[in-house]
């Protein structure tokens, strides 16, 4: 009696979009190239730029395309460790937290969180006021940047730092982080330019 051979494995490489230097993410073992596209690939970005003070920060990434054995992606939100933000939260400070949903000039719809801390507790008017801010520049920037623009002003602290000088003339702020973000639509002709 003969037995049915399995397709042999193939072991793909999994890499970062070219705004991340289209860095080695991972790798991942399927049967046929179909298998893998559309699958979510999660590192940290200390993995990608190999500096320990970006450790805190998780990226998620989504395969839309497979050459031969490498897999490019798009990406697909991002995230603090947890014990990083338990770490910025303290007694007697306020915690104060925007959710925007924004679409890029690329037509990328995210929505994106911001979070700031503040250096001691402050009053509801002014959480209001420092929340606004939040919400204006995060909608600005994205309407003057395509997705790769705003993802790097986004995790690379740019955008938290505009928020930080604006928002500090209200009251005085320990830190300012965009704290997760998850695209909601991705734009369908990425896939051709890579």
């Amino acid at each position: 009696m003969a037995t049915k051979r399995k397709a042999d494995k193939i072991q793909y490489t999994v890499l970062a979009p070219p705004y991340f230097g289209l860095a080695e993410i991972g790798k991942i073992i399927a049967n046929e190239k179909a298998n893998i596209v559309g699958r979510t690939v999660e590192t940290t970005l200390y993995n990608i730029t190999n500096d320990i003070s970006q450790i805190h920060i998780k990226l998620k990434f989504r395969i839309i395309k497979v050459d031969d054995i490498k897999a490019y992606t798009v990406f697909y939100g991002h995230e603090l460790t947890r014990d990083y933000v338990r770490h910025l939260i303290r007694r007697g400070v306020s915690l104060i937290r925007g959710i925007a949903s924004v679409e890029t000039k690329d037509n990328w719809k995210l929505r994106v969180t911001c979070m700031a801390v503040t250096a001691h507790r402050c009053q509801t008017s002014q959480k209001r006021a420092i929340r606004k801010i939040m919400m204006d520049i995060i909608n600005q920037k994205s309407q003057q940047c395509n997705v790769d623009e705003f993802v790097q002003q986004m995790i690379l602290g740019k955008i938290a730092s505009e928020i930080t000088n604006e928002a500090r003339k209200i009251y005085p702020l320990r830190r300012v982080e965009i704290q997760k973000s998850k695209v909601i639509k991705l734009h369908e002709l990425q896939a051709e330019t890579i």
